[in-house]
């Protein structure tokens, strides 16, 4: 049959058609074009189906496994590192130790309280200062450590206070200088003079074991 004939038998099918003849009964005498459309629309619908419901599926489970691949990466990535830099951190660590126990050593105990007092009178008086008075005020507990204030007042020269602050830095001790305030006092000793009252602090490291100890004992 030629072509021409075959496009004449499907549009004579076609012109023909009553789709109320259709019925799942006689499916074998539908004409071809409805049974190749029909074809098509169960074709496409599994192939919709399957990607719906298979393909769609395992491409969460892809982009999950993306997702994942990548945070393992950068964890192994920063785990590398830190195996690199392993030996550098170890030596950091005595390092920052050692620098630690130096801190601690400058850190007075209460045994050595009274010599820290009479080394700050004693660089007050070689500096020219007349102190008032040295009251040591309740301690401040901290995190880590004790703060220690002690209250001083003196009288004497401007430079006088310079260098008392300056010898009170040099102290092997660590002692810091807060709350200062300078003002007239008159004239002392033939010479005008100026009032300091400054705040000493020093600080002693925190050991609670020992303290717990020190408590049982006692009772």
């Amino acid at each position: 049959m030629a072509f021409s004939d075959q496009l004449e038998s499907l549009q004579e099918q076609i012109q023909n058609f009553d789709p109320n003849e259709l019925s799942a009964d006689n499916i074998g005498s539908w004409p071809m074009f409805v049974k190749v459309i029909a074809w098509v629309v169960v074709f496409s619908g599994i192939i919709f189906g399957g990607y719906k419901f298979i393909v769609s599926d395992m491409q969460d489970t892809y982009e999950q496994a993306q997702a994942k691949e990548s945070s393992l990466k950068q964890s192994f990535a920063n785990k590398a590192k830190l195996a690199v830099n392993l030996e550098a951190y170890r030596k950091q660590m005595v390092e920052m130790e050692e620098s630690f126990g130096a801190l601690i050593s400058q850190l007075p105990s209460d045994t050595e309280v009274p010599g820290l007092l009479e080394d700050i009178t004693n660089k007050g008086s070689s500096s020219g200062l007349i102190f008032d008075k040295i009251d040591l005020q309740p301690e401040k507990a901290r995190e880590f450590y004790i703060e220690l204030p002690i209250q001083i007042s003196a009288t004497g020269a401007f430079h006088d206070m310079g260098a008392f602050v300056s010898g009170v830095a040099s102290l092997p001790r660590i002692v810091t200088l807060t709350n200062f305030t300078v003002k007239p006092a008159g004239r002392k000793a033939g010479r005008s003079s100026l009032e300091l009252n400054i705040t000493a602090n020093t600080y002693r490291y925190k050991d609670e074991p020992k303290k717990k100890k020190t408590r049982r004992k006692k009772k």
